[in-house]
């Protein structure tokens, strides 16, 4: 048993006082079960009941009552301009997680992916910040992307040639 304080619940709004913040990127914000250490010192665990996408809550609340709020980590990404819809189909097509401007779209970096888009006639821009994309249908969950190699799904393969 861990003597860390533990976190079984999220916050939907911000609290009178935070305890500490905890910065983590697009991966790390979802999660069920983790310890993690604020950029203050605090560690703590978080044992949620379920895999959770801590992008739909405000923060951790601890067994004891104090808060720990969530922030989106910078992170390497890549600004996408140029005929949006289309390039927004291709994207979505790859299962690739976009953030939605409306001038441009934003990625995660992928060499893979660029590479497409540059193709496409994409104007495309190296930039660092906090990546918070489109949710699934509906505007929850999460678009699961997946890798550029040789795979398939179930028993129907498909490649991004």
């Amino acid at each position: 048993m861990s003597d860390l304080p533990v976190s079984r619940h999220l916050l939907s709004e911000a609290p009178p006082e935070v305890a500490d913040h905890v910065a983590l990127d697009y991966d790390a914000r979802l999660m069920r079960r983790k310890r993690l250490v604020g950029q203050h010192g605090l560690v703590f665990l978080v044992d949620l009941a379920e895999v959770t996408n801590l992008d739909d809550h405000w923060g951790f609340v601890l067994d004891d009552g104090r808060a720990v709020a969530v922030e989106a980590a910078p992170e390497d990404l890549v600004e996408v301009r140029g005929d949006l819809p289309r390039l927004a189909w291709h994207i979505g097509n790859r299962h690739t997680p976009c953030q939605m401007a409306k001038d441009h779209l934003t990625i995660r970096r992928d060499h893979v992916i660029e590479q497409m888009l540059a193709y496409l006639g994409a104007d495309l821009t190296p930039v660092t910040g906090p990546f918070r994309p489109e949710g699934g249908a509906y505007g929850k969950g999460r678009t699961m992307g997946h890798d550029h190699g040789s795979h398939d799904h179930g028993h129907t393969p498909h490649s991004h040639a």
